[in-house]
């Protein structure tokens, strides 16, 4: 086999994944709607797998994180306490020929190729950036800007029968507001002593406009990230014990070491004393993969101030009365799934010439781990009844359409491990054809072996 990789492009991406069911575009019969993505048979599995792989790690595994599920909805009083009422916002321009609005920083990262860390500048800053290296509109191709304006992202809705601003509410921009504020339930009924996690999986949603790089920034995102609560004293070396775990977790899920690097925040939050993002080298350049930020004191601070409820921990061994420090470690599930897509791609030039497109998956978060495939019709009976067996522990693909050959390739597009194929000799020895995808190597087991067989492979 002549291993020849070639760099994916985001456009190959996209099209593998709407031919192989990994990503559609949302509402497509109606013409789409932007920046907004479906999940279709394959991509629903890989994206839960890589949820599951997450919660597996930083809870299942973490006898001091604790897990909870938010509601969406929060008193519109956590907004103001969280400073997303008064002061959160995006700096945005706008195309004075082609009317299009961008986020300022974006334009300035997408020029630069990742370079330039626009989050350092001031909006004086940002402007003048744009007019020294003639950053055009990347829609018509014009630089002609208005001034840069903040925008807050915010979907504001209202809750009950009648519309008024006593009853505006808002979708969650983050779900890190819902740890916070249930700060004091889980240290009650969990007995947590700190330092101690609170661990969530949820959407949240920003009204932003995105550079329409796919799955990168879109307006509705699901985010896995936990706080964790600590002594001050304490909290420096969790942050840095943090920036560790995080790049480990995504480095054995598959994504390599020369495809990440740290970048520290240049500008930090007042509240804060220390913040990091994990990049990862996307097909558009460098861009942040996941968090990991020292908030200190400030927000359960907030709650406490706006809430009029006491956010203090009291330590049983010395009786100190005190308000935790956070560490706060948070990752887009959808930023993850596109950065694995795109580590995964591979178009491999084999020894006969063809080319054959594989997704690499490790096999704990492939959509499927095997494919169930009869040589003919005549051994479907046999195939269906292995299919039922394996798939009480495992998501499998059953496929018994087109050459073996064309089943295999479609595995292969589609990242499953394994392919079992049933022909002629299962019926007489109980035996099968077990093919490797990265390799495409083949071996003959029993069926009675191949569950053990695969569970070696999902270990993570």
């Amino acid at each position: 086999m002549d291993n020849k990789k070639k760099a994916v492009t985001q456009d190959k991406l996209v099209a593998l994944c709407k031919s192989r069911g990994f990503i559609f575009p949302g509402s497509e019969i109606y013409g789409g709607f932007a920046n907004t993505w479906d999940f279709g048979p394959v991509g629903v599995e890989l994206k839960n797998n890589i949820k599951r792989s997450w919660w597996k790690r930083f809870v299942q595994e973490s006898p001091d994180t604790y897990g909870i599920d938010a509601a969406i909805l929060m008193n519109p009083r956590v907004w103001e306490a969280s400073g997303h009422v008064a002061s959160f916002g995006d700096p945005k321009m706008d195309c004075k020929n082609c009317k299009q609005r961008f986020r300022a920083d974006t334009l300035i990262e997408a020029h630069s190729k990742g370079k330039v860390a626009a989050e350092a500048m001031t909006n004086e800053e940002m402007e003048k950036y744009i007019e020294e290296h003639d950053v055009k509109c990347p829609h018509c191709g014009v630089r002609n800007w208005t001034p840069i304006r903040k925008f807050n992202p915010m979907f504001v809705t209202s809750r009950g029968t009648l519309e008024s601003d006593a009853d505006k509410v808002y979708l969650r921009p983050e779900t890190c507001q819902g740890e916070y504020v249930n700060f004091l339930n889980v240290q009650r009924t969990a007995r947590a002593k700190v330092p101690f996690a609170i661990a969530q999986i949820g959407k949240s949603f920003r009204n932003e406009i995105t550079p329409g790089n796919f799955l990168f920034r879109t307006v509705e995102f699901e985010q896995m990230e936990l706080q964790r609560f600590c002594k001050e004293s304490d909290s420096m070396d969790i942050y840095s014990e943090y920036k560790e775990k995080a790049l480990k977790y995504i480095e054995d899920l598959g994504l390599k070491k020369e495809n990440l690097r740290f970048h520290d925040h240049d500008k930090l939050a007042h509240y804060a004393k220390a913040a990091c993002d994990i990049q990862f080298l996307f097909p558009m350049g460098w861009q942040e993969l996941n968090g990991i930020h020292h908030r200190g004191t400030w927000d359960l601070s907030r709650h406490q101030e706006y809430s009029g409820k006491a956010m203090t921990y009291i330590d049983p061994f010395t009786g100190e009365k005190f308000i935790p420090n956070v560490i706060e470690y948070s990752i887009g599930a959808d930023r993850l799934t596109f950065a694995l897509m795109c580590e995964a791609y591979e178009e491999e030039t084999l020894a006969n010439g063809e080319t054959r497109v594989v997704m690499h998956f490790h096999p704990a978060i492939a959509p499927y781990k095997v494919g169930i495939l009869p040589l003919q019709k005549q051994q479907s009976e046999k195939a269906k009844e292995v299919y039922a067996k394996l798939s009480k522990k495992f998501m499998c693909d059953y496929d018994e359409a087109g050459s073996i050959g064309k089943r295999y390739r479609r595995q292969d597009e589609i990242g499953t491990p394994f392919c079992v194929t049933v022909d002629f000799d299962t019926l007489n020895d109980d035996t099968v054809t077990v093919r490797d995808r990265d390799s495409m190597e083949q071996i003959r087991l029993k069926i009675d072996e191949l569950a053990a067989y695969i569970e070696k492979s999902l270990e993570f």
